[in-house]
């Protein structure tokens, strides 16, 4: 079923979901979108309707940050375009919803006072500032612990002797920080707080033997005083507060006491827009950053600092391979053409210049015909940077046309990603499947194909997979209805993706061979990248 598609009989039947409140929100914040997603609560795979708002992060005084105005003014604006819509397609006022859940970027700093008061401002998963407290709290901890993940950005910070450290009383990610503002209960989804502090999956929760070790050497108060409290999927996590309906809806048309799913982060919702929860299975998520996630069938038999050790939305472990740069530099190239049609008098729909220079991208010689680009606008852990340089390399004897260009900046979004996933086939962590999702995924047959050449798995894109993790969120949320009584998985699978219109791309041998060889050059010029890091 298409995104907006309507019953047989109009729109009467919608106007009953919406009047009745058998609906589910999903609101998720990512790096350059806020997004509102509206479905079916007893078919989550109907999407009623849509809002979103652009955004973007800024770059003060050496951190990437999002200020807490703009967070309230995106949340607001996305979801009065998606009642709107609801009122243009029902002729409903959306009072009332099923439930609600909200999802954002995982990671980073919000550190709050006694009075709720944010303490500094919001520093992002993108910052790359950390790396003494995380080096020494991987050690510390027995597991890696990624530069980006909110303990090395809390343990940094009192490294550092910020100021504002002594006065600290609670940690929340951007998810967790927008549900208690609306629901008044810091509570955080486990896949979300396992971003934050490593968590034992027997329990679901954080890993007591490791928060014991931290405390010991950290000034702070007690972590289970500072850490949201964690909550697996389908749990009760609060209600829409007045409060809460007046922030969210300005307009106060929308009611108080709605229930809400535990709030998510980004990875977690894409495993549930994917329906990537069991073991062998894995998604990609493909947006400002880029990240793998594979359901583990054993514990690894080592540390790697390319692995995250994270969980599903249900509590199991996960390995993930998270890349600070995904598809922005690639959007940089495409809005350059969509300016150049605009200048030569031919102007043309961003999206349709999309399908145009990825089509051109098939054209192009399996290795990209020796040309490189690194699509690196901020510091990329995986391969030792701390800065950012998009670099478009070639060599005399390269053959630079749109086709192998196109190719390659297409190839250079997946490649950082590419070098950890080889981590993974060194653990022998096996993969019968991966789904992948994101806006690049929306132009059929070129970025599955090209992902699937590049993991030499197969592929599987579903026709949702441009709605994300908003879309994702929504479906937690109608879980939350349904109570919980089928495992997550089972739910996914027997409810939500039974008629699900999935497209599977086999890799293809030209591809997978023209790809390795992309790679090892990539790998070998990334000299290149550091010097430029260094230089400019």
């Amino acid at each position: 079923m298409t995104p907006h598609e309507q019953d047989a009989d109009g729109t009467r039947p919608l106007a009953d979901t919406v009047r009745t409140g058998r609906t589910a929100l999903g609101i998720e914040l990512g790096s350059t979108r806020i997004k509102a997603c509206l479905v079916d609560a007893d078919d989550p795979s109907r999407v009623l309707a849509v809002g979103a708002h652009e955004w973007e992060n800024a770059y003060v005084d050496r951190v990437w940050t999002y200020a807490v105005d703009d967070v309230w003014a995106g949340v607001q604006a996305a979801y009065a375009a998606l009642a709107a819509e609801v009122r243009e397609r029902s002729g409903e006022e959306l009072q009332t919803i099923g439930a609600i859940g909200v999802s954002a970027m995982m990671h980073g700093y919000l550190a709050f006072d006694e009075a709720g008061e944010l303490l500094v401002p919001f520093r992002t998963w993108r910052n790359t500032s950390t790396g003494p407290a995380a080096a020494e709290l991987s050690d510390l901890l027995g597991t890696n612990i990624p530069l980006r993940w909110s303990i090395a950005h809390l343990r940094q910070a009192e490294l550092d002797a910020e100021p504002h450290v002594p006065r600290i009383r609670a940690l929340n990610t951007l998810a967790g920080y927008v549900h208690e503002r609306l629901t008044g209960r810091r509570v955080l989804g486990v896949g979300d707080a396992s971003g934050m502090f490593p968590i034992d999956s027997a329990t679901a929760d954080y890993d007591a033997e490791l928060v014991a070790r931290y405390d010991a050497v950290a000034a702070t108060p007690p972590l289970t005083e500072l850490l949201p409290q964690v909550l697996v999927a389908g749990q009760d996590a609060g209600a829409l507060t007045a409060a809460g309906a007046a922030l969210l809806d300005p307009t106060g048309a929308l009611q108080p006491g709605i229930p809400f799913c535990a709030p998510e982060g980004d990875a977690g919702t894409g495993m549930v827009a994917t329906g990537a929860v069991a073991p062998r299975t894995g998604n990609v998520s493909a947006g400002t950053s880029i990240f793998a996630m594979v359901v583990l069938e054993r514990p690894l038999a080592a540390q790697h600092h390319e692995l995250d050790l994270v969980t599903t939305p249900a509590g199991d472990p996960v390995a993930m391979v998270h890349c600070n740069n995904g598809a922005s530099e690639l959007a940089a190239w495409a809005g350059l053409f969509t300016r150049f049609a605009e200048a030569s008098g031919a102007p043309r729909d961003p999206d349709e210049v999309y399908g145009t220079l990825f089509a051109e991208a098939l054209d192009g010689e399996p290795d990209a015909g020796g040309l490189l680009a690194y699509n690196h606008l901020a510091g990329e852990p995986i391969v030792g940077t701390s800065e950012g340089r998009p670099l478009v390399v070639r060599t005399p004897d390269s053959r630079l046309t749109l086709a192998n260009f196109m190719r390659a900046q297409l190839y250079g979004v997946f490649a950082t990603l590419s070098l950890g996933m080889r981590v993974l086939d060194g653990e022998g962590v096996a993969l019968d499947r991966m789904f992948a999702h994101g806006g690049m995924f929306r132009t059929a047959g070129v970025a599955q194909r090209f992902l699937a050449g590049a993991l030499g798995a197969p592929v599987a894109v579903d026709a949702t997979a441009s709605e994300g993790g908003a879309w994702g969120i929504a479906v937690l949320a109608a879980y939350r209805i349904a109570g919980g009584d089928a495992a997550l998985g089972d739910y996914l699978t027997d409810t939500v993706f039974a008629s699900a219109d999935v497209r599977v791309v086999d890799p293809d041998p030209a591809d997978v061979a023209g790809y390795a060889a992309f790679l090892d050059r990539y790998a070998a010029g990334l000299d290149a990248e550091r010097a430029a890091v260094a230089a400019l």
